[in-house]
């Protein structure tokens, strides 16, 4: 029971992830009328549409990094992105894979999230592996200067959602967030679909029992 607890508030905190997949309806119709096979359309490559920074060093992305801002059309952000909480985010190079560490708050507690982000061929480009490879997160590093700012792409099941993210709570400049606003924009994510994240009072230490590792996908 606990295991299954976890998994499901797993599934609630992960709204920062904002990726959120579609569902189908089974029909219980007994009969149907035969549809004409459509020709599929050439599947856009992620990589292709937002092609990562050049020369990416992943070793300089390691360390803390604040959660800012998020461009999403997550249900859960559009429903609750009033009351986000505080979100800090630590990368640990291991070999070939990035471990992250997400502390946020949920329910006045703090809760750690623990994650492995696979490296790609692509500098710049990580996989978050789900059950099944039509369920990967692909994640893309589009900008950053690894001292003050970064801005991370993340596409799931042909849905995106675009992160900003910094060293510290104070050293962005607006011209900066307006620039995040721009990208934003080329992806259709108008004033609505943006949610800022609070600066103050991040999560330290988390007590064991409030540690989640366990797939998003659960």
């Amino acid at each position: 029971m606990a295991g299954a607890w976890h998994c499901m508030l797993a599934v609630v905190l992960m709204y920062y992830v904002c990726l959120c997949g579609s569902s189908e309806a089974v029909g219980g119709a007994r009969s149907r009328r035969r549809l004409e096979r459509r020709s599929k359309k050439p599947k856009v490559n992620f990589i292709d549409v937002i092609p990562p920074a050049q020369n990416i060093d992943i070793q300089r992305m390691t360390g803390t990094w604040y959660l800012l801002n998020t461009a999403s059309k997550c249900s859960y952000l559009i429903n609750h992105g009033t009351r986000v909480e505080p979100t800090v985010m630590t990368l640990t190079r291991s070999n070939e894979t990035l471990s992250v560490s997400t502390k946020t708050r949920y329910n006045h507690q703090c809760w750690e999230i623990l994650q492995v982000y696979h490296l790609t061929p692509t500098p710049g480009h990580l996989t978050l592996k789900g059950a099944r490879p039509e369920l990967n997160t692909e994640i893309v590093i589009g900008e950053t200067d690894y001292d003050s700012y970064a801005f991370i792409y993340y596409q799931k099941t042909g849905k995106i959602t675009i992160k900003l993210y910094s060293r510290s709570v104070d050293d962005l400049s607006e011209p900066m967030l307006a620039k995040f606003e721009q990208l934003a924009e080329k992806q259709k994510f108008g004033l609505a679909y943006l949610f800022p994240f609070p600066t103050y009072s991040h999560c330290g230490a988390v007590d064991r029992d409030h540690i989640i590792n366990c797939v998003p996908t659960c």
